[in-house]
């Protein structure tokens, strides 16, 4: 058990953490900003009182609502003074505002893509320009977000665009109050390091060192080795130096590259294909070795600084990973073969009268539900034409034609069903087919929470069946996979023909069907029920491109023992045929694999 001092001075070391996070922001707005995860309470609000004490005075701070239109983000009519002169009048859009300053984004986990892809517009751009209701608006905008994060599942993130263009992914859950007292800096060392910040110069090494440590941890942005570049002369700027040091680089790897890790790096080192024989290596080398030439001991010895220093940031990254996410990596390694929007979640679907609002369009009464400010504001603009000829009680009125009427827009969010597809089979009953059976159980009661339905298709023998239909019954579930048969052939084309059929009515229904297959990937019984391996993995493959082509989100678990490289593995091919998420687990218990499983699925 762990004692209060050790609890104490963790819960101090991470403020210290999130502390030099806010005076890096603060120092360097071009940083992007921050994703906040953490409740409503006085830790968030002293650290957002803390990055207020540290920014430029005159630096404003905009919040924006979760449910925020264009015209407000963006820019536009300003609909009370239009209608007062009869004109078109522009106001302001809240991202202009915050020029120089940060921009607020309130329940950023249910932040509308559409919103945050604006938002990550102005970020790349550092201006806003919008072009609607007659008007042609551009101003500055060159901000920072703090995007408060309250998601308590995997699936509650803020999205993705907006995540990749923000630094710093901190989590303030955990920290007592009374541990929120000491800053990292002040805000004249700050001011301080802002004027020193233009002056830091860049070594090649460093930017090696990130790039190598990006590779090794699995992050493919180069957004990220960017922001950590940022990260890493904003801190040397900030302990008073003019030139990027170990501790620097480090310090940026802790921030940016430790919450994007998507793998556990590997400690063997990379296979080398092709070696030749040693004795043959040799006579080789003094074949080829000219005799006067002297070694050149430079080279190998900058190569093992490089080495030396890719390692130790990489060790600090590692130090970084949160504890949850470094247990998911180390459970499987999760490549990530091509990111398909929609998924557990569901995805969003079109509403007639019902639903989240999404807007306006132009149409007829008998189409939908009025959209009445929308309606002035389209016919705002035209009032001092319309006016004219009218009589005086008249031409006090609003003046509406029909061609100024906006129709409401509505989308809900469907359920999702995720499909089972699992390797019944002789090869695999015996060693993963109970981690099977536990991760479903698991699943089923997140997905209850989310009223999401789970089925199973179990394929054995030279066929597949349904042994499981969509349900949310826990008790169903219980007493169906308590007697699940295993052994025999593995027709792996059978489980997937079955389970896309199975998908096309959950999707007949409403539904978003996600796609999760369990198998070892030796295929040995092909579509026609007879053996051999080659054109069995052949039918599988053409079933795999079938799910590809049905668009249908997919998860492909590898459960074989042992395997070679990610890209080798026969469970891999067949994922990447599915255009699948693929994840190798060579040892896991059910807990890990409902994990995985709710870690590596698509999210809308």
């Amino acid at each position: 058990m762990t004692r209060p001092r050790e609890q104490d001075a963790a819960q101090e070391a991470a403020w210290a953490f999130a502390s030099q996070a806010a005076a890096l922001l603060a120092l360097d707005p071009r940083l992007g900003g921050v994703a906040l995860h953490a409740a409503a309470g006085p830790v968030r609000d002293a650290w957002m009182d803390l990055l207020r004490s540290l920014a430029p005075a005159n630096a404003p701070f905009r919040r924006a609502p979760l449910s925020i239109g264009d015209e407000r983000l963006l820019g536009g009519l300003d609909l009370p003074a239009t209608l007062r002169a009869g004109r078109p009048v522009a106001q302001t859009g809240l991202m202009a505002e915050a020029h120089g300053g940060f921009l607020v984004m309130a329940m950023a986990e249910r932040l509308a893509t559409g919103t945050a892809a604006r938002i990550a517009s102005a970020l790349d751009s550092g201006e806003v320009s919008a072009e609607r209701e007659g008007l042609s608006l551009r101003a500055p905008a060159r901000f920072g977000v703090v995007a408060l994060d309250e998601g308590q599942g995997d699936d509650e993130r803020p999205p993705a665009a907006l995540l990749d263009r923000i630094a710093f992914h901190l989590d303030l859950n955990g920290i007592g109050h009374g541990c929120a007292r000491q800053p990292f800096a002040t805000t004249d060392d700050v001011a301080a390091a802002r004027e020193r910040l233009a002056s830091v110069q860049v070594d090649e090494k460093a930017i090696e060192a990130l790039v190598n440590v990006a590779a090794r941890l699995g992050v493919e942005s180069l957004r990220a080795i960017s922001l950590a570049l940022r990260a890493a002369c904003a801190t040397c700027a900030l302990r008073g130096g003019e030139t990027l040091e170990e501790e620097d680089i480090m310090c940026a790897a802790r921030f940016v590259l430790a919450p994007r890790a998507t793998i556990f790096p590997s400690s063997e080192p990379p296979p080398q294909e092709d070696q030749p024989d040693e004795s043959e290596s040799k006579d080789n080398e003094q074949d080829l070795q000219p005799p006067e030439t002297p070694p050149d001991n430079n080279e190998p010895r900058d190569n093992q600084d490089q080495q030396d220093l890719t390692d130790l940031v990489l060790a600090a990254a590692l130090a970084a990973i949160p504890p949850g996410l470094l247990a998911q990596l180390q459970a499987g390694r999760a490549v990530r073969i091509k990111s398909e929007r929609g998924g557990k979640s569901g995805a969003n679907a079109p509403a007639g009268k019902r639903g989240r609002p999404i807007g306006a369009r132009q149409g007829q009464l008998r189409e939908g539900r009025l959209g009445l400010v929308d309606t002035l504001r389209a016919a705002a603009p035209w009032q001092r034409i319309r006016r004219k000829g009218l009589e005086e009680e008249a031409a006090r009125r609003v003046v509406v034609h029909s061609e100024d009427f906006r129709i409401k827009r509505f989308k809900q969010r469907r359920e999702t069903s995720a499909i089972f597809v699992v390797d019944a089979s002789g090869s695999s009953a015996m060693q993963r087919l109970a981690e099977v059976k536990g991760a479903i159980e698991l699943l089923l009661v997140d997905c209850y929470a989310r009223r999401d339905s789970v089925a199973l298709v179990a394929f054995r023998g030279k066929t597949a069946e349904i042994v499981l239909p969509p349900t949310r019954s826990l008790a169903r579930a219980k007493r169906v996979l308590a007697g699940l048969p295993g052994g025999g052939g593995t027709p792996i084309a059978a489980g997937i023909e079955t389970a896309l059929a199975l998908a096309d009515t959950v999707r007949r229904k409403g539904q978003t069907p996600l796609v999760v297959l369990m198998t070892d990937g030796r295929a040995n019984v092909g579509r026609t029920g007879a053996p051999g391996r080659a054109q069995a993995f052949e039918d599988a493959m053409q079933a795999g491109r079938q799910i590809r082509a049905a668009g249908i989100a997919t998860l492909a678990i590898d459960t074989a023992p042992a395997f070679g490289a990610a890209g080798t593995a026969p469970t891999a091919k067949l994922g990447e045929a599915m255009n699948a998420r693929y994840i190798r687990l060579p040892y896991a218990n059910a807990a890990l694999v409902s994990q995985a499983v709710r870690a590596a699925a698509p999210t809308p």
